[in-house]
């Protein structure tokens, strides 16, 4: 029989979260301020009403600007203001000046602002609570008669004997002193295959003990643990924050300085220097002060990102805020993670032989019967490939390091490992080898103890994951897979897919180092990844990207989800974000240059508080809708735009 190719298919950084109650107020405050402009004829009512609207709708923000402007000034041991501290000056010189409208107006369109970019944000910062679930909580510890007791893991000592039964997460990190299992490492190595283990094997703290009971030698405390390590990782990097927010964070109090010194010179000195009279140059720096707040300034971020992660959400991608958008549009290189990223995460059957001479329908009825007593992810896989075979009565055994066994009719078959194995013929070894250097995993079935073919297996990949790279390179990305799998499969799939390098047999840890070494090589980076031991990585990433049906973990300490699962997805992210960019960018300097124009005009001429508010809102509502236009999809999201 010839040799069988299987087709089956199968914000700113110094936000905080707001209180309801912040958000109620604010909503009392717009009610308020529509009230009010129903009070035509009844000016004072109104003009109440108005100051009220502002104080409730700027409570939050402006509270929150007075205490972040005391803590930097302690923590700098200088003035160090924000533009929050600008805009209830603004709102309050307005009020002085009796121009209550304009002041509810300012502080309802800057907080607001505020409010949805806090939104936009979603979760701005990383949590790790559910990683701290994920560790194991007790161990069933033997003690010097054998008896179990059930203990909390941090009572556990070096040295001290565990039992970890079928299906219970290993509490801590050890080695096997009694029993032959096979356990679920993916959380911690990427590996997609359980791995056998016997005495003498380490294992490690979280990972899932799939096959049967076992006795473990503890090695590491639970603080020491590998698991521990990721989470310490995951800690550390919690408050890295963009190179943007240090530039903004740095600028912001000069600019505030700047204008509060000269609105002060301005109403102290305009007798002086431009012969006003005292209530005049008051009244021309409250204008300046109004004319300098931040309000376009404001808004000119928030159209552009509620737009384009509602775009970015339609076709299957959550971000959690603009900012991190903003970074995916800068990015010089992007890390993948091979299982459950690049590829699905489930083995399948590939390619089989079986030995011509043989009764083929028989072998199949017999090694399908076989495999279904067995739990391995290899021997589903096999399963799944002849689903309607009839059942056979077969005592079957199963053995660490030698697969299964089983006798049937008289014969002896076995299935496992090619180097549990004597030599096989010539063919079969030639198809092992070839398989094996295509990344695939290959075991052998015998007869009698002669082996008489052989079956690969691999990790899919997915439709998506050639469309990908081939976007990234072709917009001058550089691309590197960083895998927990075997140097030949990470070696093939990188091939196959055309990934400028790679590295195999990546521990956790060490994950989260190739993306700081990465970093320092290419500039700024996006990893994408699914599973637990990725969160290190992603999170030391400017821009982290998980899975959508990927850990939870993974999902919570990154920055973009791809709930689709479509990785081509990234590539009209990466269009998106970069056109958001520009928006953002356009916006800014449409603000920069309207509050340029209105100091300048104020200093200059006697312009007036309502011609201020007018330039103010007008540019306001021009930056909104010059951000509305992300909400169009754009066209070709397989090529860089």
């Amino acid at each position: 029989m010839a040799t069988h190719t299987a087709s089956k298919t199968h914000s700113t950084h110094h936000h905080h979260p707001h209180s309801s109650l912040a958000v109620i107020f604010y909503f009392i405050g717009l009610g308020l301020a529509i009230f009010g402009l129903f009070l035509t004829n009844h000016p004072s009512l109104q003009a109440l009403l108005y100051s009220l609207a502002c104080l409730s709708a700027g409570f939050q923000v402006i509270g929150e600007g007075i205490s972040q402007t005391y803590h930097d000034s302690i923590q700098a041991q200088k003035f160090k203001p924000n533009s929050h501290i600008l805009m209830g000056l603004a709102g309050l010189g307005a009020i002085l000046l009796g121009e209550e409208l304009e002041a509810a107006l300012l502080i309802l369109i800057f907080a607001g602002a505020h409010f949805l970019e806090d939104y936009a944000e979603g979760k701005s910062k990383k949590e790790i609570s559910k990683l701290v679930e994920l560790t194991p909580k007790l161990a069933r510890r033997l003690d010097g008669l054998g008896e179990i007791d059930l203990v909390p893991v941090d009572q556990v000592q070096v040295k001290d004997l565990v039992q970890v039964q079928k299906g219970d997460q290993v509490p801590l990190d050890g080695f096997v002193v009694k029993g032959q299992t096979a356990i679920d490492e993916s959380a911690i190595n990427g590996e997609s295959l359980a791995q056998e283990k016997g005495p003498g094997d380490s294992v490690y703290a979280s990972t899932i003990n799939n096959q049967a009971t076992f006795t473990m030698e503890v090695s590491q405390v639970s603080d020491d643990s590998v698991f521990a390590q990721i989470l310490d990782l995951v800690s550390q990097n919690q408050d890295h924050i963009t190179k943007r927010a240090r530039t903004i964070d740095y600028f912001e109090p000069i600019y505030v300085n700047s204008v509060l010194a000269i609105t002060l010179l301005l109403a102290l000195l305009g007798p002086v220097l431009f012969n006003l009279t005292w209530p005049e140059s008051l009244y021309r720096g409250l204008v300046l002060l109004v004319a300098a707040s931040p309000c376009a300034l404001a808004a000119a971020t928030v159209s552009a990102s509620l737009s384009a992660t509602s775009n970015l959400a339609k076709s299957g991608l959550l971000s959690k805020g603009s900012h991190y958008l903003s970074q995916l549009a800068d990015i010089d290189a992007i890390a993948f993670d091979k299982t459950g990223t690049l590829t699905q995460g489930e083995l399948e059957l590939t390619d089989y032989y079986l030995n011509p001479d043989l009764n083929q329908a028989k072998l199949i009825q017999i090694f399908t019967a076989m495999e279904k007593e067995s739990n391995h992810p290899l021997a589903q896989a096999i399963v799944n490939y002849f689903p309607d075979q009839e059942s056979l009565n077969i005592q079957v055994d199963q053995e660490v390091g030698r697969g299964l066994s089983a006798n049937y009719l008289g014969d002896n078959y076995r299935i496992g490992r090619p180097d549990s194995f004597p030599m096989a013929e010539s063919k079969i070894s030639q198809l092992k080898e070839v398989w094996s250097q295509e990344g695939k995993t290959v075991v052998y079935l015998s007869l009698n103890d002669k082996v008489i073919g052989l079956f690969a297996l691999m990790d899919r990949i997915r439709p998506s994951s050639k469309e990908v790279i081939d976007y990234f390179k072709q917009a001058g990305v550089h691309t590197t897979l960083i895998s927990g799998d075997s140097q030949e499969t990470s070696q093939a799939i990188s091939r196959s897919l055309g990934i400028d390098n790679y590295y195999a047999g990546v521990m956790p840890g060490d994950k989260a180092a190739l993306i700081k070494e990465q970093q320092e090589k290419f500039g700024r980076l996006a990893m994408v990844g699914d599973g637990i031991n990725d969160a290190p990585a992603l999170n030391q990433a400017e821009v982290g990207i998980a899975m959508g049906q990927g850990t939870d973990i993974a999902i919570d300490v990154s920055d973009l989800v791809l709930m689709n699962q479509d990785l081509s997805t990234l590539g009209l992210a990466h269009q998106v974000s970069q056109k958001m960019d520009r928006v953002i960018w356009q916006n800014i300097d449409l603000a920069l240059a309207v509050v340029a124009i209105l100091i300048t005009t104020s200093l200059l001429g006697p312009l007036t508080m309502t011609l201020s508010v007018l330039v103010h809102e007008g540019s306001t509502l021009l930056v909104i809708l010059n951000g509305l236009r992300l909400l169009k999809t754009l066209p070709g999201k397989n090529k860089p735009g």
